[in-house]
């Protein structure tokens, strides 16, 4: 009944598909504008992620420079998620009330400071401090999902969604990346590169990006607006499901370098090169996530999904050899976990009031963070005492596990009152 009455009070609100002279209703060069719009916000979440992610490909090397133990690693690369996540709260609220155009630019310059600031630090204290604030990196997500929600109808809205999320193969490029370039051509040029190529898109997207025509302002302070949200049952439901989804697949990203040089004996360049894969195949699954959702409905995407995690994390607890089985459970999950993120957001873009959704969008993707900020702490003191992954990864299995009985069981009846 709790998720019946949000979902009666959500859809009271007029979206951007159903409202008059709206995204849905718009002429054809509208449509071509929510394209280019799309393609712009999804080019900005790339680099910005890009720069969130340069500490996970870098953290082995400082560990053994540094002589840092597992959980001082860990929490190493945590640290710019952790942050991400939280920020994205803010930066929500005021996208919703300043728009996308002012915001992405000011968090694309932001995060400028902290990718130079990288290239000339070495201590552990100063590494630290300057991952805090590389995340504000991670917000940019909380900037483009309003916009590109504003451009498509909600019969569409998944699989926009879906392709933003793209942007995620930022973790990739890092991965692939940071260690080459570093080796190659000294240890300043893969933060040099990116900064440039931030304050670069910085430019861009102050000239070029733009709201949607029917994009409404919303009234009140960003905190009443998130209290509005944070009052609404079905936010925090979505916050748990994106905190296993999408949490699950950051946290891979930032710590499957270590745990594959540690569990398999990996070099630091292989175990980046093997980790941009995964991210490269759950960046791909995710707008196909988001178009099942457009055409099932996102409650039994989320089930298949959670349940494949699920059973595959329990194949990768007892430690398979690398070839084929583990590479082959590994990226299963990265398959899952990436569709499910897609799966969430297309659930976000149904419900989500149409002046709100930056919010929302916050609130929800700072879970998502958060449950990325968790498990590579986990795995790393698991490690550090029992000597062993197989209980953080069956920790995993079990937290999957939950979060697909909960979807079927809760959020079932969700998809019977859309239906």
């Amino acid at each position: 009944m709790t998720i019946a009455r949000d979902r009666q009070a959500v859809d009271t609100t007029p979206t951007p598909g159903d409202a008059p002279g709206s995204a849905q209703n718009t002429s054809t060069s509208d449509r071509s504008g929510a394209t280019f719009q799309l393609a712009l916000a999804t080019l900005g979440f790339l680099v910005n992620f890009w720069a969130w992610a340069l500490l996970g490909p870098l953290g082995p090397g400082i560990k053994e420079r540094l002589d840092l133990s597992f959980a001082a690693q860990s929490l190493l690369v945590a640290v710019p998620v952790v942050v991400g996540s939280l920020g994205r709260i803010p930066v929500g609220a005021l996208t919703d009330r300043y728009g996308a155009r002012v915001v992405f630019p000011l968090v694309t310059l932001a995060t400028i400071v902290p990718v130079l600031t990288l290239s000339v630090v070495s201590s552990y204290p100063a590494l630290i401090v300057t991952g805090f604030f590389l995340g504000v990196g991670g917000t940019a997500f909380a900037v483009g999902v309003p916009l590109v929600s504003g451009w498509y109808p909600p019969r569409r809205r998944g699989f926009a969604i879906g392709v933003f999320g793209i942007g995620m193969g930022g973790t990739a490029i890092a991965n692939f990346t940071t260690v080459r370039l570093a080796d190659a051509y000294g240890a300043r040029t893969p933060f040099l590169l990116v900064a440039a190529i931030l304050a670069g898109y910085a430019v861009l997207s102050f000239l070029l990006l733009r709201e949607s025509p029917d994009r409404a302002r919303p009234a009140g302070s960003a905190w009443r607006r998130l209290s509005a949200v944070g009052r609404l049952t079905v936010t925090w439901q979505l916050c748990f499901l994106y905190a296993v989804g999408f949490g699950g697949f950051v946290a891979f990203g930032v710590y499957l370098p270590a745990y594959l040089r540690t569990a398999y004996g990996l070099s630091a360049g292989d175990g980046a090169l093997r980790t941009a894969g995964f991210v490269v195949l759950a960046v791909l699954a995710r707008p196909v996530g988001g178009w099942l959702s457009d055409r099932l409905h996102p409650v039994p995407v989320l089930v298949w999904c959670f349940g494949g995690v699920a059973a595959f994390a329990v194949v990768q607890a007892f430690e398979p050899p690398l070839v084929p089985v583990a590479t082959g459970a590994l990226l299963g999950m990265a398959l899952l976990l990436g569709a499910a993120s897609g799966a969430v957001f297309a659930l976000v873009g149904k419900v989500a009031p149409a002046d709100q959704v930056g919010a929302v969008t916050g609130l929800v993707g700072a879970a998502g963070g958060l449950g990325g900020f968790v498990p590579p702490l986990v795995m790393g003191w698991v490690y550090g005492s029992q000597g062993s992954y197989a209980i953080g990864l069956m920790l995993l299995s079990d937290v999957a596990l939950a979060a697909a009985v909960f979807t079927a069981v809760k959020m079932g009846g969700l998809a019977r009152r859309v239906a």
